[in-house]
């Protein structure tokens, strides 16, 4: 027997008083007319298709199954695969005419719905359905330009001036400079080794003293990024993700999932020397096996429609084509259409028909699912080279945090910095151990640490190294928690090599460990 779902609550009290006040296009209103065929329009400013300069859009796409399912990196073949690019005797052809299909340039190019060209848009919402399930019955997709522009409409949609939200105390820095111009602030709650801690979030709600925030109210919006966390690297699993959007219900708050990198999650991180130890069931593994492995969406136990979702192709497809969607209550996506129609008005027409013809008439759901398998095994082999160099660069000690795996890195009889191999995204997150630090005594003070890190940062720079430090995602504004964030997904593996030896020799110079 089908399972029934409740419909959303109402969340209207949560939108800004900028998003009550927005009234549809009146252009747009034209449009429930568009393509019916007993009526000719004389309505709209539209240029005509025959011309569109392009007769056609195309090229040579590379099949789901490029690449392999596994990246065991136990052999040198295998430990550089991600150097080897992919072959491209298989190449398929994609091209999309200007009439005649049902993904075309006549309608791609052409002024557009809001939400999108109807193909594409209906492969993000059955994809959506069979992956991330969500639990309430009235859930509804709307594709939007790229993540980042999505969330620029959520600030205006959800914020009033002088409001804050609630996110991780070390966040992705274009969320932050986002909301600054609105005079919307974030409010950090403390992480952990899975992320953005649930206990902090209730104690910071519990305890709220609007005196203490400059006037602020408690927040009604969480941000987060619970997989492959920019900067962190984290992973929030289910358990912690239920916790989290319990305390979220209880004090009534609107959960933004940005979650570009869900399909990045990987395996725990293995020892080179004991890798080939580790069974090759991955490839084994069915479709509907290799998705029970991801950890769950917030959407999969979200009864009440107060989780709004954010996905992209940035990171599966390609950045450039600044394209994802949302998947959220029918309250918010009538308002985010709403100001859709005067702002962007839809996402690039080229970037819809090319990833709508991948999508919806080439590979399909199916397809596209494994090609995020051959996805999460490259990134994964990335990812193991990286820590493997570092493993070879220094001592190591392990200890347990919240289930999860923290490697402490030594040289010299002394601690020097910490991190968790991530199982997801594309991110090293350092923690340096800055009381070991020859200028600090024991805890250095938060100006002693700040300027370390400050320091440490240019010396990298200066031998050939550029990394990002922690203070560009600093959400508290707090000192001394010197932290670097090491990226391993674009660099080829002797490169990234060279790039941890400098690493390591500039950390262990600096702190006198040599």
């Amino acid at each position: 027997m089908a399972q029934t779902h409740q419909r959303a609550l109402d969340h209207s009290h949560h939108l800004s008083l900028l998003s009550r006040s927005r009234t549809g296009s009146p252009l747009k209103g034209l449009a429930k007319y568009w393509g019916q065929p007993n009526i000719i329009s004389l309505a709209g400013g539209f240029p005509h298709h025959q011309y569109f300069p392009f007769a056609t859009v195309g090229g040579q796409v590379y099949p789901a199954d490029s690449f392999p399912l596994s990246a065991l990196s136990s052999d040198p073949q295998t430990v550089n695969r991600f150097n080897q690019g992919v072959d491209d005797s298989g190449l398929q052809e994609l091209s999309i005419p200007k009439l005649g299909t049902s993904i075309n340039l006549a309608s791609a190019l052409q002024y557009s719905l809001a939400q999108g060209i109807q193909p594409l848009r209906q492969f993000v919402h059955d994809f959506t359905e069979r992956i991330f399930q969500p639990s309430y019955s009235d859930w509804t997709t709307f594709l939007h330009a790229g993540n980042t522009d999505a969330l620029a409409t959520l600030v205006d949609t959800l914020f009033d001036p002088g409001q804050g939200y609630f996110t991780e105390e070390f966040s992705y820095p274009s969320a932050q400079a986002t909301a600054v111009p609105h005079g919307v602030k974030p409010v950090a709650v403390a992480m952990d080794a899975q992320g953005l801690r649930a206990d902090d979030l209730r104690r910071q709600c519990v305890g709220w003293d609007s005196s203490l925030h400059g006037g602020m109210s408690r927040p009604h919006v969480l941000y987060t990024v619970p997989i492959g966390q920019n900067p962190c690297g984290t992973c929030m699993g289910v358990q912690r993700k239920k916790d989290i959007y319990d305390v979220c219900v209880e004090f009534d708050i609107i959960i933004i999932e940005d979650d570009p990198y869900y399909f990045l999650q990987q395996e725990h991180y293995v020892p080179s020397d004991a890798r080939h130890t580790v069974s090759t069931s991955l490839e084994d593994d069915s479709d509907e096996q290799f998705l029970s492995k991801l950890e769950p969406s917030f959407l999969s136990f979200d009864v009440q429609g107060r989780v709004i979702r954010l996905d992209s192709f940035s990171k599966t497809v390609a950045p450039g084509s600044r394209l994802g969607w949302f998947t959220c209550a029918p309250l918010f996506a009538e308002r985010i259409e709403r100001q859709t129609e005067v702002s962007t008005q839809n996402p690039c027409g080229f970037g819809q028909a090319l990833i709508g013809q991948l999508m919806a008439e080439q590979w399909k759901i199916n397809g596209y699912i494994r090609w995020l398998r051959g996805l999460r095994a490259q990134y994964t082999a990335r990812r193991d080279y990286a820590v493997d160099c570092i493993t070879e660069a220094f001592d190591i000690v392990g200890r347990e945090e919240a289930g999860t795996r923290v490697f402490i890195c030594s040289a010299g009889g002394k601690s020097l910095f910490e991190f968790v191999p991530p199982r997801g995204g594309m991110f090293l997150w350092m923690a340096l151990h800055l009381q070991n630090h020859p200028q600090a005594s024991g805890p250095p003070s938060e100006e002693l640490a700040d300027r370390l890190e400050r320091d440490i940062w240019t010396h990298l720079a200066e031998n050939g190294l550029l990394v990002t430090p922690g203070w560009y995602f600093n959400a508290a504004e707090l000192k001394g928690k010197g932290h670097f964030r090491i990226s391993f997904s674009f660099s080829e593996a002797d490169e990234l090599r060279r790039a941890i030896q400098i690493f390591a020799s500039v950390i262990k110079e600096v702190f006198n460990a040599v």
